[in-house]
């Protein structure tokens, strides 16, 4: 049989029940010494990031982009003209080659999180980028999703890589095996 355990004093619905709080050090005097000596929550500065990202971000990127609702990958290049640190954003500006077809873009990339909103403007019809649609960044440039203006457009991933600018090669020195 197993035993039924009732409640020594049921509360009524609704009653009021007293919080009391955990005993231990930390009662409000000594938490206010404890609290000043505990390091700030959030080290991190976003603001500080975005200053040396604007710095240092490439600015040729290259790629593909694939629409989800099927066909070839179109090649992708993004040039930056432009990378400015606004608070913790970085307002940046340049154009995009998709396929043959040349747009300029513009986009916020923010600091704190790396997510990246990318703007196609002016007329375009490449690849199915229909006008009105962005592309969204969780990665900032390296992978990106396209959302289209309307449902019946699926949508596309872009994935972009920093163009590596090669050193001038100045032939390989010659050694000797003796």
């Amino acid at each position: 049989m197993i035993p039924l355990l009732l409640a020594a004093n049921p509360l009524p619905v609704g009653s009021y029940v007293p919080y009391t709080p955990p005993a231990g050090p930390a009662s409000s005097a000594s938490a206010s010494q404890f609290l000043g000596e505990l390091p700030a929550v959030e080290t991190f500065d976003p603001v500080a990031r975005a200053a040396e990202l604007a710095q240092q971000l490439p600015r040729d990127w290259s790629g593909t982009y694939q629409p989800f609702a099927g066909g070839s990958p179109v090649t992708v290049q993004l040039k930056l003209a432009s990378a400015i640190a606004m608070g913790q954003m970085v307002d940046v500006r340049g154009a995009m080659t998709v396929g043959s077809v040349t747009i300029p873009v513009q986009g916020n990339l923010n600091a704190k999180s790396d997510q990246l909103d990318l703007l196609l403007l002016g007329q375009n019809q490449a690849a199915q980028l229909e006008d009105g649609g962005q592309f969204l960044g969780l990665q900032a440039f390296s992978l990106s999703g396209w959302t289209a203006p309307r449902l019946t457009n699926q949508g596309g991933q872009l994935v972009l890589d920093p163009v590596v600018a090669s050193a001038p090669s100045r032939g390989s020195a010659v050694r000797g095996l003796w």
